[in-house]
């Protein structure tokens, strides 16, 4: 059985990031180690968590939100483990006390117990699927409730503006003198994005070159408001541009639609998607997961090899990457995708993602990656948006809740969330063929200058061997690396 008091002993919720640190103060070092017995606080993480002994504890409707916090993170890591193990008596009472003190309005840990465990009484709820469907049944979530929340993320936060600076900035360097240039942005929903590729291309010394834009997304009304934005905006400019739409979800595009011309520069820009596919190969995942495959693995020069080894620094490269087993190397569909793709001879593609696990086998690795990862984004909010912000609530509840829900709640093709950390990223893109290439540092300069300009205090950007990642403090929450056509000679 799982032991909560472990989670606090071991540090791994000493989170660097503003409000999470300071819930946490006292209880871990920058280095890692532990100072939990020099802390008030250090008694709940003696508290016997088994939900079915003990009372309420009514006392603690009246603690400081720090501690408040404290107590919630234990009940949450003891209810997933009930969930995990198929208590539902134990899970059903964790959750009713957890109920008592989160809340989708109050402060930090209180938001997201309360997704939490919505997440996790849908998880219990699936057991029976005709009440499941019963009380969802009315439940409708449509794509444009989808892309306001979307829109909103990317006004309150600044990781997806961050992400499109440094997408065009590299896309700017790599295409330097070309005349024919070809964008395939494979998820094409925010028009501020190209619309500042535009305005920098203009600007170009010999002028600007013949743009074309291939966008994919699955709502058609989507695509028509980006054609008549980017259009609109090409037609100021005086830039030759033409926008190619294609209506379909990512796992269903047919690249003989994206109408490649020989002699164009192909640059390739993903943004929060690849993660995606990873749902369609669950079946290949459970089988390399397994502890006699595992040993099959370890035991050989193979993917898991890579994926196993030099944890310290994930984004090095290693001469042994290219190595896999044939039948990881040509199944599945991210690698058949990836593999497209390389087939199209890119010149750049640019790959934003969540620097995060939430791709676990078990549900107790996905919850406390969630736990960790999520809490750091809802104290990015709690840093510079008011409670009571019916903007914030709906990014918490619509994009933050709904992921943390589906990380939590489903499996099979049913669970899309599926973040995976860039050290499993990596083997992937280069056994598709693809070589590294280093953003440079006019990337991560006009990057920080956004930060700076904007007030945005508490946001990083480190350069880790070529590769950007965004932090939080010091906790790392998305990463954008790019690559080419071709491997490192």
């Amino acid at each position: 059985m799982f032991d909560p008091s472990s989670v606090f002993a071991s540090g791994i919720f000493s989170g660097p990031h503003r409000n999470f640190n300071g819930l946490m103060s006292g209880m871990g070092q920058e280095d890692g180690s532990s100072s939990i017995s020099s802390s008030p606080l250090h008694l709940f993480s003696l508290m016997s968590l088994s939900p079915g002994i003990g009372s309420p504890y009514p006392w603690l409707r009246e603690m400081a939100s720090e501690e408040r916090g404290l107590y919630l993170i234990q009940l949450l890591v003891a209810c997933a483990n009930h969930v995990a193990a198929g208590s539902i008596e134990n899970a059903n009472i964790g959750l009713e006390q957890i109920n008592r003190f989160s809340s989708p309005d109050g402060d930090t840990m209180q938001r997201i117990a309360a997704y939490f465990t919505e997440a996790l009484g849908n998880r219990m709820l699936k057991g029976w699927p005709g009440l499941y469907k019963a009380i969802n049944s009315t439940r409708i979530t449509s794509a444009a409730d989808e892309i306001l929340t979307k829109r909103l993320f990317f006004d309150l936060c600044p990781f997806l503006r961050l992400s499109y600076l440094i997408t065009n900035q590299a896309i700017l360097e790599a295409m330097e003198g070309e005349k024919m240039v070809h964008i395939i942005d494979l998820c094409s929903s925010e028009p501020a994005q190209w619309i500042n590729l535009l305005q920098s291309l203009s600007a170009r010394p010999e002028g600007p070159p013949h743009l074309r834009i291939t966008g994919i997304h699955q709502e058609k009304e989507v695509l028509e408001q980006m054609a008549l934005r980017l259009n609109e905006e090409a037609e100021k400019l005086d830039i030759p541009f033409q926008f190619n739409p294609i209506v379909t979800r990512l796992d269903n595009l047919e690249l003989g639609q994206l109408r490649y011309k020989s002699g164009e520069a192909l640059a390739i820009s993903s943004v929060l998607q690849l993660h995606t596919l990873l749902a369609f190969d669950d079946e290949t995942v459970k089988k390399t997961q397994s502890p006699t495959s595992n040993r099959i693995l370890l035991n050989s020069h193979t993917l898991g090899d890579f994926l196993k080894k030099d944890v310290t620094n994930p984004f090095s490269p290693s001469p042994d990457s290219t190595s896999s087993s044939p039948s990881l190397t040509n199944s599945g569909k991210i690698m058949s995708f990836l593999n497209a793709l390389w087939n199209l001879s890119p010149k750049l593609m640019v790959v934003t993602e969540q620097e995060s696990n939430h791709n676990g086998f078990t549900l107790m690795d996905r919850a406390l990656e969630a736990l960790i990862f999520y809490a750091a984004l809802f104290d990015c909010l709690e840093s510079t948006v008011s409670r009571t912000s019916i903007e914030r609530q709906k990014v918490e509840k619509m994009l933050f809740g709904e992921e943390i829900k589906n990380i939590i709640a489903c499996e099979g093709l049913e669970r899309m969330v599926r973040h995976e950390k860039l050290e499993k990223w990596i083997p992937r893109f280069e056994l598709a063929g693809f070589g590294r290439v280093p953003l440079s540092y006019n990337g991560m300069m006009v990057a920080t200058r956004l930060l700076q300009n904007f007030g945005y205090d508490g946001y990083k950007i480190k350069n880790e061997n070529g590769v950007l990642v965004i932090c939080w403090y010091n906790q790392p929450l998305f990463t954008i690396s790019a690559w080419k056509f071709g491997r490192y000679s």
